[in-house]
């Protein structure tokens, strides 16, 4: 799951979750497959589609979807543009300065690097990863030289185009991305685990909905069906609780 090196300041401003008390607008990435896109009908779907219908209905509450870009998806919750981030999003110190997580809906899983051909040193060489995200600061320490991009797309795009030797990325996002690709990409490197599994992102002023969905989350690991819904979009392998 995607992890923030936060470089943003904490906003002050303190908006409760709005529109109305039974309306909650769920703000996503949608270019983060299986965890969340955009389909051919345009919609937002994926896993964290499914997940957070099904959390909205056992909080009895509405969702509506909003897409956002991932580097200011922080920003724009504590502003109000949306209540929640259903993103991918790990759950870490630094983000937890700025905002409130539920529990988490995901274990935590690594991350693995992707390049173009199995001898690449990942160690040594130019990793690509998405730009404000634990992998970035991980391949920033690593002796490694970091080239970082807006998307995931993009830092596949660099190690297909000869930019980068490899990608880190979750395991959950390379890894069907390699199994695809006929050979073109391979994993390379050791796995890497980093962060806390993903939760979802409220204001810190939005308790009494981050006791909402943690009631829902709670009740989906207890029954079972978030075990069921991850291997669904995942896979067999995938981590559960």
């Amino acid at each position: 799951m995607k992890k923030l090196m936060l470089s943003v300041a904490a906003l002050a401003m303190s908006t409760t979750f709005a529109m109305s008390a039974d309306v909650v607008r769920m703000g996503t990435e949608g270019a983060y497959p299986p965890y969340n896109f955009v389909n051919d009908a345009g919609e937002v779907d994926g896993f964290e589609r499914e997940l957070g219908d099904e959390l909205c209905k056992r909080a009895n509450l509405t969702c509506e979807w909003v897409v956002n870009d991932w580097d200011s998806i922080i920003p724009n919750l504590v502003s109000g543009n949306y209540d929640t981030i259903i993103a991918g999003m790990s759950i870490t110190d630094e983000r937890d300065e700025v905002i409130d997580f539920t529990q988490n809906y995901t274990p935590p899983s690594p991350s693995i690097y992707v390049a173009a051909s199995a001898d690449v040193d990942v160690t040594s060489g130019v990793i690509a990863a998405q730009t404000s995200t634990i992998q970035s600061g991980y391949v920033a320490n690593s002796g490694a030289t970091l080239v970082e991009f807006a998307t995931p797309d993009e830092t596949l795009a660099a190690v297909k185009n000869g930019e980068a030797d490899a990608v880190l990325a979750d395991v959950d996002f390379l890894r069907p991305v390699a199994d695809e690709s006929n050979g073109e990409l391979v994993v390379v490197g050791e796995p890497v685990f980093l962060g806390g599994g993903v939760g979802m992102g409220v204001r810190e002023s939005d308790g009494e909905l981050r006791e909402k969905f943690d009631a829902a989350i709670q009740s989906m690991k207890d029954d079972g069906t978030l075990n069921t819904m991850i291997t669904k979009w995942f896979g067999e392998d995938a981590y559960t609780f």
